[in-house]
């Protein structure tokens, strides 16, 4: 099978790059309130109606989460706040952040998440019981948490079991919502694990689309950081074998390989569940923004 419509005389190189063009269009991007004050207009950097995932960080005042998505809205680009579960004290909390987020940004969509802390602040704890509250009715498109190397909250709670389970809820609850639903994960390194991860969801009739996590560009100790503290799993092998060159300890770690592979995969599986790319800029949000820039033509 061709991986693209290239004639037959086109590179290798040339597939490479137009199959990683493919892969990176609609790619969205995640911004925290104190990050994005440190850009002055979004326009100049992002596509428009590219969506803006806001992260929620706990004490984070849900005045400047608002304040963000609203600002992003009038930029022209599509805000996705963060809802994470364990920070929300009750159910009129959470109805009240809904209702600000619709009325005073024009909310559409949201990622509802479990949250990082270990201890519930009320009764929530999962995404699964902020959508069965019927908050989120009428939102057009809800995405859950993925996490293709495992979760160290999680697997102290009975592993891959549970995440199946919750999975197979979501998509139930997929098949009953008029939203769009999709999977939004946690930022990987190495392409095998992350394809062999998407086809168990596939074989376990797990429909939902994955939109995959991806570290932007970044100096390697600063991925090696928050690849520890977020508990990436296999994939940080990659890192570390990368930390073992001192001729590239200095030089920006990029997501190309990694993306590149995937893409293929997916050119040559077009039924595949990876349907978008989610970047994490932690090397900033302009470094991503280039990146992507420079490598979504083709």
């Amino acid at each position: 099978m061709a991986l693209l419509n290239f004639r037959r005389e086109a590179t290798p190189d040339a597939i490479k790059t137009g199959a990683l063009a493919a892969f990176l269009k609609g790619c969205s991007v995640e911004v925290m309130p104190r990050t994005a004050a440190t850009i002055d207009d979004f326009r100049p950097l992002l596509a428009p109606g590219t969506r803006v995932y806001i992260a929620h960080i706990d004490g984070t005042p849900i005045e400047d989460m608002v304040a963000t998505a609203a600002r992003l809205r009038a930029e022209g680009f599509e805000p996705m706040p963060h809802f994470p579960a364990r920070i929300i004290p009750d159910a009129a909390t959470l109805a009240d952040w809904v209702a600000r987020y619709r009325g005073e940004a024009d909310v559409r969509q949201a990622l509802l998440l479990g949250g990082g802390v270990s201890t519930p602040a009320g009764e929530f704890d999962s995404s699964m019981q902020m959508l069965d509250s019927g908050c989120f009715d009428g939102f057009e498109r809800l995405h859950v948490a993925g996490h293709p190397e495992g979760n160290r909250d999680i697997d102290k709670d009975g592993g891959e079991a549970v995440i199946l389970q919750a999975l197979r809820w979501k998509q139930a609850f997929a098949d009953r919502s008029d939203a769009q639903m999709a999977i939004a994960t946690q930022f990987c390194f190495e392409a095998a694990p992350v394809i062999s991860w998407a086809d168990r969801l596939a074989d376990e009739g797990i429909r939902l689309p994955i939109h995959i996590g991806v570290a932007g560009p970044a100096k390697l100790q600063t991925l090696l950081k928050f690849a520890i503290a977020c508990g990436v799993g296999p994939s940080l092998r990659v890192l570390q074998k990368r930390a073992r060159d001192v001729t590239k300890l200095l030089m920006p770690f990029e997501p190309t390989e990694f993306l590149t592979q995937l893409a293929l995969h997916k050119a040559t599986n077009p039924d595949f569940g990876i349907e978008s790319v989610h970047f994490f800029p932690l090397g900033g949000i302009k470094t991503s923004a280039t990146w992507v820039a420079d490598h979504n033509k083709g």
